[in-house]
Parts: structure tokens; sequence; C-alpha cells
């Protein structure tokens, strides 16, 4: 497993990092989950990433249980706040409240004393920049928190971010976590040029777009069984990838990723690593083999030759402007 450093910063993290939306304590019994994790810790995986809302904060608990024994300074532990954890009215939000509450909610169900990375899940158009900086600011200070990113950040967004921390003397965010993939290219615009000027490193969430690229998915065939398109939360998101046009090209990749050796999934989450802006790639998985199959992607280096007939292959069918399609925003 290769290790890069996260943007500009002095922490290193994996090139593949394991992640646990929708599955741990939804998708995935915890014995399951628990095995997965391990199968990460045994392919050299060292950085963990989960949120607070993910199966309505049970995903943390798993995480910590999954991680429980493990050398604590040989692991990166990153989580996140904004989306709703209760009924409350301030339980939701980057407020000063929900960020101090949530991020020690957050260390409780992890079963840790701090948190590597703690991520502003979305922006809050509701509360003031400034409240949501200081408070992740103090938990800097506090030694709650030794870094500080967001996810799904406009480019704007993270510049108003890194201008105010730089005059108010706050710690800057280190990263931001984007959808990203060979299908899904939106922040390629503007939020990587802007993430490279003020050394934010991605780490990019969805590589195989929600397995599609793994081609499993068949077009004129019903979702495979115990899939993530059979999911109820999975399945409201994979959706626009399960048409018979997009799989009929991402199953033409087959070839291509043959002809280097890989399978369709290592060939995509290479692809996504090819990006020097990529620090990080956030794979899922249902099964320990799924982990040790998709980590033979790190470390690979493909010949600008494959990336173009990569593009070729998928033409129309990659997005770049999120008005094309959905947009993931406004999804946990």
């Amino acid at each position: 497993m290769e290790h890069r450093h996260l943007g500009r910063s002095g922490l290193l993290v994996s090139e593949l990092a394991y992640g646990n939306w929708i599955t741990h304590a939804s998708q995935v019994e915890n014995d399951q989950a628990i095995a997965c994790v391990h199968a990460a810790l045994d392919a050299g995986i060292t950085t963990f990433d989960t949120a607070d809302v993910y199966a309505a904060t049970e995903a943390e608990r798993v995480m910590g249980e999954a991680l429980k024994g493990q050398r604590r300074e040989g692991l990166e532990i990153f989580t996140k706040v904004y989306w709703p954890t209760g009924p409350g009215r301030n339980d939701r939000g980057l407020s000063r409240k929900h960020i101090i509450e949530s991020c020690n909610g957050s260390l409780r169900r992890l079963g840790v004393d701090y948190i590597d990375l703690y991520q502003a899940h979305r922006f809050d158009y509701s509360t003031p920049l400034e409240e949501t900086l200081r408070a992740f600011d103090d938990l800097v200070r506090s030694g709650k928190v030794l870094y500080i990113g967001v996810s799904e950040w406009r480019a704007e967004e993270i510049e108003a971010a890194v201008r105010m921390a730089d005059q108010l003397g706050f710690d800057r965010i280190i990263s931001n976590q984007p959808q990203y993939s060979m299908l899904w290219r939106v922040i390629d615009k503007e939020v990587v040029k802007t993430s490279k000027k003020h050394g934010i490193g991605q780490i990019v969430w969805s590589p195989l777009a929600q397995g599609v690229l793994t081609g499993k998915y068949k077009a004129g065939q019903e979702p495979p069984a115990g899939s993530r398109a059979t999911n109820s939360e999975g399945a409201n998101f994979i959706s626009q990838w399960l048409r018979d046009d997009v799989l009929d090209r991402v199953a033409r990749l087959a070839p291509i990723a043959a002809d280097v050796q890989l399978t369709t999934a290592q060939l995509a989450l290479a692809w996504v690593l090819q990006n020097s802006a990529v620090s990080a790639a956030i794979i899922g998985a249902t099964r320990p083999e799924q982990v040790a199959e998709n980590v033979k992607a790190s470390g690979i280096d493909l010949d600008p030759a494959v990336m173009s007939e990569v593009d070729k292959v998928l033409g129309d069918a990659i997005v770049r402007d999120p008005a094309m399609t959905k947009s993931p925003r406004n999804r946990p």
C-alpha cells in the first residue's frame, strides 16, 4: 500500500482509504463489517473514513469496535459533521453547538481520544463561516482534532474558508472530500485548481461510481442480489448510472483493464489515483475479498495511452458539470 501526503500537510494517508457509508450497521452485519476492516488493515490500509450521520451514528460505533486494539498512532481516523443526528433544531448544521456536541459524540462512539481529520460534511449557508471555523479551530487547540477538512465544498467556498482562516489566524482546512471517478469529473473544472493553490488534498468518494465501475451491473439485466442497487439508500443514488448507454460503455472497459492485467474495478481505482490532486480514494466493501482485490490498484502507473482510451470509450457518459445529472451535494 502506497501512502501520500494529505495536501501540503505533513499527514500521510494510505492512497486507498476504507469508508463505511451505507455498509456498516446497514447493508452489512457487524461481524462481516469487522472482517472487512481487518482485511483493510491486513492489506496495509491505515486511513479509515466515516461520519456521524452514517446509519444514524451506528456506523461510527461499528468502526470503533472494528479498530479497537489497533495501535492508535498507526491509524488515521476521519469523521464528519453537518447532517442531522437527532430530532432537535440544533442537531444539525455547522453551528458551534452542533460541532462541539457532535465531535464529543463521535469521540465516544469511535472509542478514541482524538480525531485525525474532522470534516464539514457540507457547507452551511445558515451559519456564519467565522463561527464554524472558530469552533473547528477550538477543537484543534483542545487536542480533540488534529486536522480540519471539508466535503463537497465548491471552489468559492473553499477559497472563502482559506481566506478567513488566514485573516483570523485559524487552522486551515487541508482536505476536501468530493465525489470523483472515471464517470464523475465535476471537480476537475474549478475545485482542483483552487485546492492545489491552497495545498488542499482531495479524499475522493465513490471512485467506483457506487460499484458500477466494477462491471457487475449489465445492460438489460436486473441488478445482482445483495448489491448496492438493491439497498434502499444505495439504489436511490446509483440509479443515475444504471442506464443501458452507460453500462454498455462501462462493459467496454473490461478489455482495456485486461490488457494491463487489471480488473475493471482496479482500473477505475488506478485511474483516480493518477490524479496528483488526489491524496486518497475511499473504497467500501461488503466482503473482505473485495478489499483484497481493490487494494491491488495501489501503486499502479497507467500509461497515457490507457488513460486516453478510457476517455474515448466512456465518451459522453462522463459527467463534467453537475447540472447534467443529479448533484451529490444533498446526499450524505
